[in-house]
């Protein structure tokens, strides 16, 4: 099990993160897209550094939007392996 966070080391994460926000026990990103293909596009590029570091984010599709969800479900927080996942996230064009 990896250890939770504290709010106070959330919070230290999330400003250099400044596209992700705190929603509950999770950190969540918004993208909007040309269209739905260049989105589907987009959550593809996610898929090999999900299973390379066997940490999966909850993704949700509407149209040309993309939310991505991250929170560590096993441990019932946040853990660093989520705040990691979404500099690799964020990183992703």
């Amino acid at each position: 099990m990896a250890q939770l966070l504290s709010q106070t080391e959330i919070q230290t994460k999330l400003q250099q993160l400044p596209v992700w926000e705190l929603n509950g026990n999770a950190i969540q990103c918004r993208r909007q897209f040309k269209d739905f293909v260049e989105a589907i596009n987009f959550v593809n590029r996610l898929v090999e550094p999900a299973e390379a570091a066997a940490h999966h984010p909850d993704i949700a599709v509407s149209y040309n939007k993309v939310t991505i969800t991250l929170t560590t479900h096993d441990d019932g927080g946040l853990t660093e392996k989520d705040f990691d996942m979404a500099v690799v996230i964020s990183g992703i064009g």
